[in-house]
C-alpha cells in the first residue's frame, strides 16, 4: 500500500504542493536577483548547468532543464548575443557544438550565485545543518526516482 490515502491527503502533506509552493515563494525574491542582472530564471539555470558541466550542448541543456530543443536553441542564441556564452564545433564531430561560458557569463553567474546563496542561507538560518543535509538527500532521492520512472 502507498503512503497517501484519500482520507488523509491534504495539500499541507502533499510533496508536490509543498515543493511547488516553496518554489513560488522563493522564486519571487530570487527572480528579482536575476532581473537586476538582466537575465531570466531559465537563463540562470542554463548558465549554471554549463558552469557545472551538466549541459555542454544545447541538447544536453534541454534534457537537463526539461525543455524542448527549439526553445533551448532560442535561449542559447539569446545568451550568445548577450556575450555570456560561446559556441564551438568539436574537432571529433563537426556537427556537435559545445557551449562554454565567457568571462562575462562567469561574472554574471557568480554575482547571481552569491546573492542566491545569501537568500538560501537567510531562509535556512534557523535550520540545523543536519536538517538541511537530510532535506537535500531526500530531494535528490526523489529526483532520482522520478528520473528512473520517467525513462
Amino acid at each position: 500500500m502507498g503512503f497517501y490515502t484519500d482520507s488523509d491527503f491534504t495539500p499541507d502533506c502533499s510533496i508536490g504542493y509543498l515543493v511547488r509552493r516553496v518554489h513560488q515563494l522563493g522564486g519571487v525574491r530570487i527572480e528579482g536577483i536575476f532581473a537586476a542582472e538582466g537575465l531570466t530564471a531559465m537563463q540562470w539555470q542554463a548558465l549554471v548547468a554549463i558552469w557545472y558541466g551538466r549541459g555542454n550542448t544545447a541538447a544536453e541543456l534541454a534534457r537537463d532543464l526539461g525543455h524542448d530543443k527549439g526553445a533551448m536553441t532560442r535561449l542559447v542564441d539569446a545568451m550568445e548575443q548577450r556575450g555570456w556564452i560561446t559556441r564551438e564545433r568539436t574537432a571529433e564531430d563537426r556537427r556537435c557544438i559545445n557551449l562554454a561560458l565567457t568571462a562575462e557569463g562567469e561574472a554574471v553567474a557568480l554575482r547571481c550565485k552569491r546573492q542566491v546563496l545569501a537568500c538560501w542561507n537567510e531562509w535556512l538560518a534557523d535550520w540545523e545543518p543536519q536538517e538541511v543535509e537530510t532535506m537535500i538527500a531526500l530531494l535528490q532521492k526523489l529526483r532520482d526516482t522520478l528520473v528512473t520512472v520517467s525513462a
